[in-house]
């Protein structure tokens, strides 16, 4: 269990009709209290316009706290809109664009990336939403970098994330945030989710259907996961499911978004942070665990991916 000084104040902020599982992500995720994990955990609060709001499926979200507590919250969380062809309500737009301007970070699950839009705060950055809606978001508002191939964003202050489930990833990427990476896991494993699915790891859109025959890229993932301390080639990897180099290539860049190379070396960087997190291994033997062979590598690829040194990560996060 780690021990903290203050309380991160999580908001939720609930819209007439809003789906039912865009707002229970964030609830399970932040609103449950978990001194197992950390003590404390954050302080949440739903918030609404009005104290007795009929969400979807008639649920009702009886809340004390307004949009004044949205405001003045660390992180606000939006969830998917009931109708992204109007506009969204003003009193909620206002207040997000202010708990932003005081400071807060700001998230948007799905369709609440029109209300982030709304307000203005994804004029110029990198956004996502769920597929189906990003040509909407795109044609109202063409000012947003928008990427609709990733399942959540990041740019700076204001983070969106795709439809449904990528809610789960980008709720569990704030928590890995704020309390790293052992936490996040010991979260999910509580969730029973997989711990971290990368940002740019393609939604799910349409696709021809693989044949039942051909071996699964997770296959292959999953052995390469287990071997991270081993020297693994391009060629190894697209020897173990019978693939040209090129093809496998073609596989990892629809699936991730990425090359293998570079899919392993992050890989090998997650690794080492949750080693760095939960062992006493030192440095040159949690470089040798990730496969980065040597101390010198490890702490390059820190510098570059992470800005910090593997020793300042393990002071910052080991438990």
């Amino acid at each position: 269990m780690r021990k903290r000084t203050d309380t991160h104040r999580v908001a939720l902020a609930v819209m007439p009709g809003a789906p039912i599982f865009e707002l229970a992500v964030p609830c399970e995720v932040f609103g449950i209290s978990r001194p197992e994990i950390v003590d404390p955990w954050y302080e949440f609060r739903v918030c609404a316009a009005e104290p007795g709001v009929v969400v979807a499926a008639g649920f009702a979200a009886t809340t004390p706290h307004g949009l004044d507590d949205l405001v003045t919250s660390d992180t606000v969380i939006v969830p998917a809109c009931t109708n992204i062809h109007v506009q969204q309500p003003t009193e909620l737009v206002d207040a997000v664009r202010e708990a932003h301007r005081r400071g807060a970070r700001v998230a948007a699950i799905c369709t609440g990336a029109f209300v982030l839009a709304q307000a203005g705060l994804l004029d110029g950055r990198r956004a996502t939403t769920h597929w189906m809606h990003a040509d909407d978001l795109h044609r109202r508002y063409p000012h947003v970098d928008l990427d609709a191939n990733v399942i959540y964003a990041q740019d700076d202050r204001v983070h969106t994330s795709a439809g449904t489930a990528a809610g789960i990833d980008l709720c569990l990427e704030l928590v890995r945030q704020d309390h790293g990476t052992a936490v996040a896991n010991a979260l999910a494993r509580r969730m029973v989710t997989p711990p971290h699915r990368p940002a740019d790891q393609a939604q799910y859109m349409l696709a021809p259907v693989r044949s039942p025959s051909a071996p699964p890229l997770s296959e292959l993932t999953e052995w390469a996961m287990q071997n991270l301390a081993e020297p693994i080639r391009l060629r190894d990897l697209a020897a173990r499911i019978h693939l040209s180099e090129r093809q496998l290539t073609r596989q990892f860049l629809k699936a991730f978004g990425r090359t293998p190379g570079s899919w392993l070396a992050r890989e090998r960087l997650r690794h080492a942070q949750t080693l760095l997190e939960t062992t006493d291994l030192t440095i040159a033997a949690v470089a040798s665990e990730s496969g980065f062979s040597t101390a010198a590598g490890l702490r390059a690829a820190f510098a570059k991916h992470l800005q910090t040194s593997p020793s300042d990560y393990r002071s910052t996060w080991a438990a």
